[in-house]
């Protein structure tokens, strides 16, 4: 699914966000990526999501070559990721299910389909009678909710997170982490960027963390090792 080769991102006026970075996220896996703020989370998540590109050596999703993606066929493949940020993004000045249905507006589809699968999206995340509300009047979970909805509205193969209960309590995050494990057993892999290491750690998933820049911690090597040695 996610590979990286030696992955450096440098941006403009020298800064190094990563530092020959490289990782392997197979088909259906969950992930976390841990780390200092500023040490690299968000420019990984962008990389695979087509908004920023390295400097050096290699990012591959389903063995696209990132680096080389022409600037028209990035919609294309886009429509197969999920992308959930911290701040929502929402659409204020439209209500719940206008926000949701957004990226298959754009895709073209069908006014039925449409319909049919906003609801579907928001009933997978306790939101279906909160289609006519308006974002402003939805609780900061609720709100964090309705991202996800429309993340998953297209039916993706990889959902990536950044820090996406970074402004919620203990109770909401468990609840949204919980919904990232649902949609995960059903087969869609995710990544998501987080400080919340108490939490992670009790959901027992593979971690990467980072430090300025530099990938020191990979568990999914050592679940690649696992496998390798055909214990699975």
């Amino acid at each position: 699914m996610i590979e990286f080769h030696n992955v450096t991102k440098r941006y403009e006026g020298g800064f190094e966000a990563l530092t020959n970075v490289s990782l392997q996220l197979g088909d259906g896996e969950m992930a976390f990526i841990t780390g200092h703020s500023g040490a690299g989370k968000s420019t990984l998540l962008k990389i695979i999501a087509l908004i920023e590109k390295p400097t050096r050596g290699q990012a591959l999703l389903n063995r696209i070559n990132l680096n080389n993606v022409a600037r028209q066929r990035i919609p294309h493949i886009r429509r197969n990721i999920g992308i959930i940020f911290q701040d929502h993004q929402l659409l204020f000045d439209r209500p719940v299910f206008d926000n949701v249905a957004l990226p298959l507006q754009i895709q073209g589809h069908r006014r039925q389909e449409i319909a049919k699968r906003t609801r579907a999206a928001l009933d997978k995340v306790g939101l279906l009678n909160k289609e006519k509300s308006m974002p402003i009047t939805l609780s900061g979970g609720e709100q964090q909710r309705v991202g996800i909805a429309r993340a998953v509205v297209h039916k993706p193969m990889l959902l990536l997170a950044d820090e996406p209960t970074g402004n919620l309590d203990p109770v909401l995050s468990r609840e949204i982490m919980q919904i990232f494990i649902d949609f995960n057993q059903v087969g869609v892999t995710v990544l998501i960027a987080s400080h919340d290491l108490g939490l992670i750690e009790e959901l027992d998933k593979p971690r990467l963390t980072l430090n300025r820049g530099q990938l020191i911690l990979n568990d999914l090597a050592a679940n690649e090792e696992w496998r390798n040695d055909g214990w699975r």
